[in-house]
């Protein structure tokens, strides 16, 4: 029993390999006309390739599909079947090729996008919802990350893009500079010289640093301590925290001075009193990250609406 199941199962996909599309065009286009002239101009073709065709479709299928005399065509109980599981097959194809289209502009899939906190008070949000407005068939994943476990999980391939701050030279990613912004010494407002109107790296040289350890922004990290070694300053690091929420806290609570990017101001601490660097180098860069192997479409999209963020 096997056996003769196995054969049929082989014999109707042996038919099914020798079923063009272009047949079941054709016989859709006789069944909705049941004529066989009209239906060859309706197609484009003369009538007798038309006629030839549909005779290699009845002979591969076994059956007829048509009744035909010299006053009508009419379908056949195998005909109308056809007819219906035919329109369900080409629609299939229709959908298969319009959604592989879709794909390959990057307006359907997935995409994982990463970013440290302190990005979202810059142009990000404004380019997740124009990527949203534009893409509402892409299933978009965001998460928040610091920059060195980015890093990590972007040469693992578990994101498709971060957004990173002064990511050290990395073969395996391609890296593009989005946005900057300055850095900024932040002080309490009981520390004794917050009521100046201009601060240098110098005035607070003697001061504790509250800072983020260098596994968080191995590059941010090395950054902030050059600008203060150009300063002429060496900081005594006696509190490290990992989110710049509990470093920008500490400061307020008098445990030391920091240097942080300028958008934090934005988390409205009141009792921290900033102030700006007078270097050219106290500026942070932060870079858009991804892996130099991953050629999705939906990365090039996004990418395309941060650049144009990033020209505004």
């Amino acid at each position: 029993m096997s056996n003769i199941l196995n054969a049929m199962k082989r014999y109707a996909v042996g038919m099914i390999d020798r079923i063009e599309l272009r047949h079941l065009r054709y016989f859709i286009a006789v069944a909705e006309e049941l004529h066989f002239g009209r239906a060859a101009r309706k197609l484009g073709i003369a009538q007798p390739p038309l006629s030839l065709q549909i005779q290699r479709l009845e002979a591969e299928l076994g059956t007829s599909l048509f009744d035909r005399t010299s006053r009508r065509v009419q379908l056949t109980p195998a005909g109308r079947t056809l007819l219906e599981e035919g329109r369900r097959a080409l629609a299939g194809v229709r959908d298969a090729v319009d959604a592989a289209q879709r794909a390959s502009r990057g307006e359907t899939g997935s995409l994982t996008v990463a970013f440290a906190s302190s990005v979202m008070f810059l142009s990000l949000p404004r380019v997740i919802r124009q990527f949203r407005e534009n893409f509402p068939g892409v299933r978009l994943e965001l998460r928040e990350l610091p920059t060195g476990p980015q890093l990590v999980a972007l040469r693992n391939g578990d994101l498709d893009l971060g957004f990173v701050r002064e990511p050290p030279p990395d073969d395996e990613l391609k890296t593009e500079t989005m946005m900057t912004e300055r850095l900024l010494l932040a002080i309490s407002k009981r520390h004794p010289l917050a009521g100046r109107k201009r601060l240098q790296l110098t005035d607070v040289a003697a001061d504790d640093f509250v800072l983020f350890p260098r596994d968080l922004a191995p590059g941010l990290h090395g950054h902030v301590l050059r600008v203060c070694a150009e300063a002429g300053v060496q900081p005594r690091i006696v509190q490290t925290s990992r989110e710049l929420y509990t470093t920008v806290s500490l400061v307020e609570a008098g445990m030391g001075v920091t240097i942080i990017p300028e958008s934090v101001r934005q988390m409205g601490w009141r009792g921290v009193q900033y102030f700006p660097i007078g270097s050219e180098a106290a500026t942070t860069r932060i870079d858009a990250a991804w892996r130099t192997d991953n050629f999705n479409p939906i990365l090039q999209s996004f990418l395309g609406i941060a650049r144009t963020a990033a020209r505004r």
